[in-house]
């Protein structure tokens, strides 16, 4: 399995510094990626994200909120950064992509989904629940249905009771026709129904956490800082900020306990996302090793489990 790190659309949102850490001059916006991830795998292309879409470039109004268009988020809509456009450039066919896995769909991360009509969408019930009732003012902004509503092929997995275990993570799921080095990690917080997905490579797993963390000293397992802008986007965008910032403990436990098996990373911290894609471009691809079962998986599927997470809140 090959899998490529491409960035679809850059945010620039205000802040500078005290948003993304690194932006040096006064003034000057932040720069923020939407990091999606390309599997070339014997079942078809699978598209982990979708980032922003053709028509969220084309027509961002009313596709996109003015609330996150024009203020919080500035994205920078050019159609070369979509992911259909690079999936282009890879040289292959939208409709070879035949999965998405959404780790949520937040419409940066949801934009993207109409420009593969024939691919089969996997996404946590819940969220695809919370979406569709958008309950509150801020779900009203977030879950963006002219995104999502002409896909026709949803594939919805429920919280099981109990579950499979992944380096201590329980409840963990395989994908209806996808193999086994995919899996659904659930990391309920940002959303009601948010995931991450874990891949496993020749040499080890890549957990993408999507927004289960926005900055890359949050996982830090001795001291984890977050800038103050992200600190504040996340509170404002969290719906459950208890399970929220237990995920995130989690989270740093893994990495402190099996850094050198999974690499870890979120869906919009740009210096993780450079460096696994240096890493990308440094390296040939690598078959993977047959996985079997999940009970029978080493390492760490027969890790003891992390700290209990109480049950998915109700939609």
């Amino acid at each position: 399995m090959r899998v490529h790190h491409l960035n679809c659309v850059t945010m620039c949102p205000p802040g500078g510094p005290l948003m993304d850490g690194r932006s040096h001059l006064k003034g000057t916006p932040a720069a923020l990626v939407c990091h999606c991830l390309l599997l070339e795998t014997d079942q078809g292309l699978v598209l982990v994200d979708s980032g922003f879409g053709l028509e969220d470039v084309r027509n961002p109004r009313p596709r996109l909120s003015p609330f996150f268009l024009d203020y919080l988020c500035r994205p920078q809509l050019h159609e070369e950064m979509t992911a259909v456009r690079q999936i282009e450039r890879l040289g292959f066919k939208p409709e070879d992509v035949r999965h998405i896995v959404l780790t949520h769909l937040d419409f940066d991360h949801a934009g993207g989904l109409d420009d593969f009509p024939t691919a089969r969408v996997h996404v946590m019930a819940a969220e695809a629940e919370a979406a569709v009732a958008q309950a509150t003012w801020l779900d009203k902004r977030r879950f963006r249905p002219r995104q999502w509503s002409t896909q026709p092929h949803w594939v919805t997995y429920a919280m099981p009771r109990g579950g499979e275990r992944w380096f201590g993570f329980e409840c963990v799921r395989e994908l209806e026709g996808l193999p086994p080095e995919i899996l659904l990690v659930p990391l309920v917080g940002h959303t009601l129904g948010h995931a991450g997905v874990a891949i496993q490579q020749a040499n080890g797993w890549l957990l993408h956490a999507g927004d289960a963390y926005f900055y890359h000293e949050e996982m830090n397992p001795e001291h984890p800082r977050c800038t103050p802008g992200l600190w504040a986007y996340q509170e404002l965008m969290q719906k459950d900020g208890r399970l929220r910032r237990l995920n995130q403990e989690r989270l740093r436990e893994l990495v402190r306990r099996h850094d050198r098996d999974v690499t870890v990373f979120c869906a919009h911290d740009p210096v993780e996302f450079e460096r696994l894609e240096q890493d990308e471009r440094a390296h040939e691809p690598h078959a993977l090793r047959g996985l079997g079962s999940l009970e029978a998986q080493e390492p760490g599927r027969n890790e003891p489990p992390l700290p209990p997470i109480p049950p998915m809140p109700t939609v």
